[in-house]
């Protein structure tokens, strides 16, 4: 039986005494919030802190609410459940409800938060074994080892990212509230992502995160979700893919943004599919060559489930299911405005 190893559990309560408790105890100390990945992997000796700083009793991290003028507000130390449950984000952004319950069992979604999955720990089948199974094989890049076992010849790390709401709030061009020693500060959810197994956040060690905003200008846009993994009750992704348009009275398209997650160690935003839907129809051609493009710009390898030849190919399948998802769905998709929660 994996047990968990011994450790020091801090439990402040404010978001500034937890980024002071990270400054002072430095790179022994981790996060923990819902607890859902981190206790885990420190079972299997991924994660070896003395310290773990809980979110648990921080008040200022929660709440869901819709500001006039400024977007929806949704709180890091929201459960996944309640996100995916919550009646603003189900009318307006679909693709955030059903991205939120599709992650894991529902026993963890009530416990692990949205802000947990935005930052969840990349993924590798070599890296994602018990100690005793790393051991037997030299171990990898990311954890005791030298040498990536996915590519030896790579100089990073080549773990995926498998966030399911990641991708969707790229998507809807969302913003994260960071809280650290230099204070607070708004940053698009894009920069924060590196392409990197290993140091995948650009964030400042002490940083946390607060909540992210879904800007006004979002509310209107038709979304959706789709997820590609072997298990139907419940898996990581091997591919997601997050597609956003925002379609006027004409079914021209105004905007569009698709997003990819589980391809790479950050999500993929297909970024030439933008040029290729705006200003035209969302017809069957525009749809082939975005589609088209999300499959160029994906590259799965050996280090999730299934062959990666095939989740490759699949990148192609999903984008071209959601855009016309999207393009048949008219204000029901996502569109319609939402009340004020």
């Amino acid at each position: 039986m994996l047990r968990l190893p011994d450790f020091t559990y801090v439990r402040p309560r404010t978001l500034a005494e937890a980024s002071g408790a990270l400054q002072e105890l430095g790179a022994e100390a981790m996060v923990v919030a819902g607890g859902t990945d981190v206790y885990p992997k420190m079972k299997r000796g991924q994660f070896t802190p003395r310290y773990l700083v809980s979110l648990s009793r921080i008040e200022e991290h929660r709440g869901i609410r819709r500001e006039e003028g400024r977007g929806l507000w949704i709180g890091a130390g929201e459960t996944l459940s309640a996100v995916a449950g919550h009646e603003t984000v189900r009318r307006a952004f679909p693709a955030l409800a059903d991205a939120a319950g599709l992650v894991s069992t529902l026993q963890l979604r009530n416990a692990g938060t949205i802000g947990g999955n935005l930052f969840v720990d990349t993924r590798c089948n070599y890296y994602d074994q018990s100690f005793f199974w790393r051991q037997a094989v030299g171990f990898c890049l990311k954890k005791d080892g030298d040498i990536c076992l996915v590519a030896p010849k790579s100089r990073v790390c080549l773990a995926i990212c498998s966030s399911d709401t990641a991708p969707v709030l790229s998507s809807l061009g969302a913003e994260a509230v960071l809280v650290g020693a230099g204070g607070s500060r708004e940053v698009p959810l894009d920069s924060l992502y590196r392409d990197d197994g290993i140091d995948y956040l650009a964030k400042q060690p002490d940083e946390l995160l607060r909540g992210v905003w879904i800007p006004e200008e979002a509310f209107g846009w038709r979304n959706v979700y789709l997820k590609l993994r072997r298990r139907g009750s419940f898996d990581f992704p091997v591919l997601g893919v997050a597609a956003a348009l925002r379609i006027d009275a004409s079914g021209t398209c105004e905007g569009a943004k698709i997003v990819l997650t589980a391809v790479a160690s950050a999500p993929k935003v297909v970024a030439d599919a933008t040029g290729v839907l705006c200003g035209r129809p969302v017809d069957e051609g525009a749809i082939d060559e975005a589609a088209e493009l999300a499959m160029r710009v994906s590259h799965p390898l050996d280090n999730a489930d299934m062959d990666y030849w095939y989740r490759k190919r699949m990148t192609r399948v999903y984008v071209t299911r959601a855009l016309r998802q999207l393009a048949a769905a008219g204000e029901t998709a996502g569109g319609a405005d939402a009340p004020t929660a």
